[in-house]
């Protein structure tokens, strides 16, 4: 359901975003206005951005293999880190310094009210991109606020194309006010000035998607709910204790457990093996993400 939610928001965001860049492309050449061509930008390198997350989406789907007997499930983490480093470069360094040149070279701006009709027909674009991810984003998302839902999501498109989309909202925003305060007041530097913001905007986003997929790639572990489910489940049955365990996801829908179970004493090699089969299949049921589950029996020496 995650995969197939992101694809569709994710759809949404590019088709959006094309035909947004284009319009702010036409309306940068007809008014001359640096906010219009930082959107511009800003919405080009957002579509860019999503073609790279469905290649992402696509190449983490290829079979395993010797080299890499895990899978490739974190090029989905890979992919989403590229567009976080794009939308530092592409957007957010481009408007600081196309705002900055503007503040300190105004330019009278030419027939603004182009630029004020693509701007709102832009948020209205945007928006139903932004209402798409954040419906797709319900269904997985669970009783957790939205700020902890992008802190700990294991599927990068949702929380990536969520902050894009609230990003871009904000941005157009900021580009709306800065062309209408030029226009009101016939200085064209706040034209520039909103196009700083639109700059600084978009490095706090890329800022929080950098770290964010910078921890998916290293590797994180199950959640504490999830965690606490897999060590309950394989406490049952046969199992005593569960010594030691370890938890990684390899990918957002495989998730690696490994433990060190203490099993009832005098089993014979036979009960012991469908102990070991036991708890696989109640982690399984309770927590399916975990698709390698690896588990040895050892002795509980804590408690001799």
């Amino acid at each position: 359901m995650s995969a197939g939610g992101g694809t569709k928001a994710i759809i949404a965001a590019l088709a959006a975003n094309a035909g947004i860049a284009v319009a702010k492309f036409v309306g940068f050449l007809v008014t001359g206005s640096s906010s219009m061509l930082a959107e511009a930008v800003h919405s080009l390198a957002d579509t860019s951005n999503q073609g790279l997350l469905l290649l992402g989406q696509k190449t983490s789907k290829r079979r395993a293999t010797r080299e890499h007997p895990f899978g490739f499930g974190r090029e989905r983490y890979f992919y989403s880190f590229i567009v976080a480093l794009m939308l530092f470069t592409l957007g957010a360094a481009f408007a600081l310094y196309e705002g900055i040149h503007k503040i300190i070279e105004p330019q009278p701006l030419d027939t603004p009210v182009v630029a004020v009709v693509i701007l709102v027909v832009a948020i209205c674009l945007e928006g139903y991109s932004f209402l798409t991810a954040m419906g797709e984003s319900r269904k997985i998302k669970g009783n957790v606020s939205w700020w902890r839902f992008i802190r700990q999501a294991k599927e990068p498109e949702l929380p990536v194309v969520l902050l894009e989309d609230s990003g871009a909202l904000l941005g157009l925003v900021f580009a709306l006010l800065g062309v209408g305060l030029s226009v009101l007041t016939g200085n064209p530097v706040f034209d520039g000035i909103g196009t700083v913001f639109i700059g600084a905007l978009l490095g706090v986003i890329a800022v929080i998607l950098i770290i964010e997929m910078k921890s998916l790639l290293i590797g994180e572990g199950a959640t504490d709910t999830d965690l606490a489910t897999i060590v309950d489940e394989l406490a049952a049955g046969k199992v005593e204790r569960v010594i030691h365990i370890r938890t990684q996801y390899l990918g957002p829908d495989e998730l690696l457990v490994a433990a060190k179970l203490a099993l009832v004493p005098g089993l014979d090699t036979a009960a012991i093996a469908t102990a070991i089969d036991d708890a696989e299949a109640r982690v399984r049921a309770k927590v399916p993400v975990a698709t390698l589950i690896y588990l040895e029996p050892d002795l509980d020496r804590e408690t001799r």
